[in-house]
């Protein structure tokens, strides 16, 4: 069954969010995972606290744990939190 990552954010560092956002594809192939949509939240009822949101796609929700919990993604935490404040939820 399908598993996503959903990820709120909101911009706090241009500089460390572009390394972040031009390092995380590579760590993603290892694991199936597919960025499915990426942008500014538009609002339909209630209030978002992040201004952006990226939808990750994995085949399944051990893909997704081994994706987040791998080394080539866990050495960009740094560099994820100096250019964002985010929140990251799973959904299968």
């Amino acid at each position: 069954m399908s598993t996503y990552i959903i990820v709120g954010f909101t911009p706090k560092d241009t500089g460390s969010l572009q390394q972040y956002g031009a390092s995380v594809p590579a760590t993603l192939a290892k694991y199936a995972g597919k960025v499915l949509a990426k942008g500014p939240v538009e609002q339909l009822h209630g209030k978002s606290a992040f201004q952006m949101q990226v939808i990750l796609n994995f085949p399944t929700k051990e893909d997704a744990y081994n994706w987040y919990q791998s080394p080539e993604y866990q050495a960009l935490i740094e560099t994820r939190n100096a250019g964002m404040d985010s929140q990251f939820q799973l959904v299968s």
